[in-house]
């Protein structure tokens, strides 16, 4: 079975305290940005490790060179540079709100892929995975470009014309593509939480105070992600991970897939979706009936927030409640989101994390036979 796997996991990872030592002593001047390298290169090989030894069929490197799932890649591209304004997102969890406050991005040239982000990256991990285990690219959407700063991040003086903007976002992310591919990666996935922050009326109400239009925004997201994947070369597997926020085990968003549901599953041009599934925020299976039979669907059952672990039992029912919308031989399991969207990481420990992990291909292995 190619990927998705039936035992998959989204991507990020927790990162070592070593490796956030380095990060920061790199930041303060204290080690060059070949020490640091170093540092991260033994991080990956050990996490690398750390996946085969969970039983599972991919591997991605933790995004342990990034601070963040989204951003790193972002202001890579051609056009783009930070904002001296910062993003206000109020993130919640069980004892409260939390604020994040990143830097935001401004779009002040024409967008366009200068060359190839994460490429070292990508080399670095398909050089260290062992035969039969695929590298996994994970990399944000172009929804993600466009999503918090709106027409406002968008200069007027560059694009008066914001379809414009839009074509060259996804001729970028086109190139993007098929550089990927030439490296020979086989497996990428765009995350994307803007398909399931607009599930939320809350999030709704956000896109229309920025000029947007909070009914069509999920439809113009889906038409700029398939123009990227237009003519995507053959042999390359395409997954898109829908969430609705993952910061130090919080979340920004909730309510079911439906509103977004027709449209994402019917005309999203991906081989397959990792969709949010770990608690009742993501509200029932019922969306999924909208999947078509010739796409997979990845079960967000288990909780990268919390390291208490779930009930296989529970976790098999679930499965079968999924399977009344979507064909089980078309299902598989991985959790939510990743352990680690930020450097800063969730409440967990490594060893929650293992046995997460483990618990997927346990279970896995237990409803398929064999992942």
């Amino acid at each position: 079975m190619g990927p998705p796997f039936r035992a998959d996991h989204v991507g990020s990872l927790l990162r070592p305290p070593v490796l956030r030592d380095a990060r920061r002593r790199h930041e303060s001047g204290e080690i060059n940005a070949e020490q640091l390298r170093a540092v991260e290169d033994d991080a990956i090989r050990d996490v690398i490790k750390m996946q085969k030894a969970a039983g599972l069929s991919s591997a991605t490197d933790g995004e342990f060179r990034r601070a963040s799932w989204h951003m790193d890649f972002i202001y890579a591209l051609g056009g783009i540079s930070k904002s001296d304004q910062r993003l206000h997102v109020k993130f919640h969890n069980l004892a409260g709100d939390l604020e994040f406050s990143p830097p935001g991005l401004q779009v002040d040239g024409k967008v366009r892929l200068d060359e190839p982000i994460f490429a070292d990256h990508f080399r670095f991990l398909q050089s260290h995975v062992d035969p039969g285990v695929t590298p996994k690219l994970t990399i944000p959407s172009p929804s993600m470009v466009y999503y918090r700063g709106g027409r406002a991040a968008v200069s007027e003086s560059v694009y008066p014309d914001l379809e414009e903007f839009f074509a060259d976002l996804s001729a970028a992310y086109s190139a993007q593509v098929r550089a990927m591919s030439d490296l020979g990666c086989r497996y990428l996935q765009l995350d994307d939480t803007s398909l399931a922050y607009l599930n939320d009326p809350a999030q709704r109400e956000l896109v229309a105070r920025m000029g947007g239009d909070p009914d069509t925004q999920h439809l113009r997201n889906i038409a700029t992600m398939n123009a990227a994947l237009e003519g995507r070369p053959e042999g390359l597997t395409v997954t898109t991970h829908l969430c609705r926020g993952n910061f130090r085990s919080s979340w920004a968003a909730e309510g079911s897939y439906e509103f977004v549901a027709e449209a994402l599953f019917g005309e999203l041009a991906v081989d397959g979706f990792f969709l949010e599934y770990d608690d009742e925020r993501s509200g029932g299976f019922e969306p999924l009936r909208f999947v078509p039979k010739d796409k997979k669907v990845v079960l967000g059952l288990v909780t990268t927030k919390r390291p208490e672990l779930e009930d296989p039992d529970v976790l098999v029912r679930r499965i079968e409640e999924a399977s009344q919308y979507v064909d089980i031989d078309r299902l598989c399991l991985s959790p939510q989101c990743g352990f680690s969207s930020t450097e800063e990481g969730n409440d967990l420990t490594p060893d929650d994390q293992l046995r997460k992990l483990e618990l997927l291909v346990a279970t896995a292995d237990r409803v398929w036979g064999g992942h």
